[in-house]
């Protein structure tokens, strides 16, 4: 039996050591989850449907589906594509400024 000073340093010291765990609470969210920010996410995409509606780590796009170039406000409508394709759209500033550039995943070769 632990004596009662023993127990309670414990006791106080258990929520401060180090679990391991895959994923963070801000970093490495998995698809689904609320974000603020892309870099947030695993699948490199924060994705929202409005502008009213709470954005959720989503799965970048493939070939053939709707895409947004890369954006610095981190938070999309349509993710970016996939690794190897790069999305086909005419940018425009206005479309820069609110985000709503849009096109479509093409593999390149």
């Amino acid at each position: 039996v632990l004596p009662p000073r023993l127990l309670l340093v414990l006791l106080l010291l258990a929520p401060t050591l180090p679990v391991p765990h895959n994923r963070g609470l801000i970093f490495n969210l998995d698809v689904g989850e609320l974000c603020m920010q892309s870099a947030q996410c695993k699948s490199g995409c924060c994705h929202r449907h409005s502008g009213l509606s709470l954005a959720r780590c989503a799965p970048k796009a493939a070939e053939f589906q709707d895409c947004s170039p890369k954006s610095l406000y981190g938070v999309y409508y349509k993710c970016p594509c996939e690794s190897g394709l790069t999305c086909d759209v005419d940018k425009t500033i206005v479309g820069a400024i609110t985000n709503s550039d849009f096109g479509s995943c093409k593999d390149p070769r």
